[in-house]
């Protein structure tokens, strides 16, 4: 269950059901992976909040992609970019593929298992299990 309402407590109440329906979805974990950046909860939940108002403004044209749910991840990180980096250029907005060190901490640090991980990053799943292989044999200290 989310513990905070996008749509109280960033003024979205106005957005649609299907916007709702996908804040509610991913919330959790785009809160894990924030986390994982900002270590007091309260400071992962306003990057996440702040990521939500950036996806709402666009949401039509979103939502209308052909991948909306890679985008709205792209928008994640490169909101958790500049929040972690304030002064440096933020992560490009449409990689490819996301990144094996986001893939590395959505598996090892938070959890999900390849499937899961290609639900929240709009990838394949077979792309997602080569990436981990790949970031598995890479050294910890490169992620």
């Amino acid at each position: 269950m989310v513990s905070i309402s996008p749509a109280a407590d960033t003024g979205l109440a106005a957005m649609p059901l299907e916007f709702a329906a996908f804040c509610e979805l991913h919330r959790p974990r785009y809160l894990s992976y924030a986390k994982v950046w900002f270590h007091e909860p309260t400071a992962a939940g306003r990057v996440v909040d702040q990521a939500f108002c950036t996806l709402a403004q666009v949401w039509p044209e979103v939502l209308g992609s052909s991948n909306p749910t890679a985008i709205a991840w792209q928008i994640l990180r490169s909101t958790v970019a500049e929040c972690e980096r304030p002064n440096s250029e933020p992560l490009a907005e449409h990689r490819p593929a996301p990144a094996d060190e986001d893939l590395a901490i959505l598996h090892y640090v938070v959890g999900l298992a390849a499937p899961e991980i290609a639900d929240v990053v709009g990838a394949e799943t077979a792309s997602v299990a080569g990436q981990l292989r790949h970031a598995l044999r890479r050294m910890p200290q490169e992620w």
